[in-house]
């Protein structure tokens, strides 16, 4: 038998499979967002709001209590966890689990998420969708809601009914009909 030769094997094999295994980092729908050591606030369509090392939006889902998540793994295919860690200077994280026991970071005590539509910095396309029980709102750095400073008399469906239920503010409504 050629024990070296396996052992070289096995440890080759334990390096891809790691590389392949979706690491904290991964924004792969499905898979945690960016470590929250990486949150900071930046200018976005909606004013200052959290976002992470990426530049993406930080949202919350008004379903969610004080240090308490409501997102399963349905939800968590659409709006990823962002990973616990530490926060940048002015921005307080703790961390929760979601029903499936995936951890999430928390600001001021509540859960937060990314969305897979948004695409790039500043994208704010989560904004006001009434998915999986609940709102969603971009997160200011003390973990507030940050919402839309014109939103009488208008809102905004911003499509999709993606495992949740589809809603709208009173007054007109215009549709982004995103596809999950």
């Amino acid at each position: 038998m050629k024990i070296p030769a396996l052992a070289g094997l096995l440890a080759a094999s334990a390096v891809t499979l790691s590389a392949c295994g979706g690491g904290a980092s991964s924004t792969t729908a499905g898979s945690p967002s960016t470590p929250s050591q990486g949150l900071h606030t930046a200018s976005t369509s909606l004013g200052k709001v959290l976002v992470d090392s990426a530049g993406k939006t930080v949202y919350m889902l008004s379903a969610d209590g004080a240090n308490k998540s409501t997102c399963d793994a349905t939800c968590l295919a659409v709006w990823p966890a962002v990973v616990p860690g530490h926060a940048k200077l002015g921005v307080t994280t703790g961390s929760t689990k979601t029903p499936g026991g995936a951890m999430t970071a928390t600001v001021g005590g509540q859960p937060v998420y990314t969305f897979v539509n948004d695409h790039g910095p500043g994208d704010v396309t989560g904004e006001g969708l009434n998915e999986f029980g609940g709102t969603w709102y971009a997160v200011s750095a003390s973990g507030k809601p940050v919402t839309k400073a014109s939103t009488s008399g208008s809102g905004t469906n911003n499509g999709g009914t993606y495992g949740g239920t589809s809603g709208s503010t009173s007054g007109s409504t215009s549709s982004k009909g995103y596809s999950y």
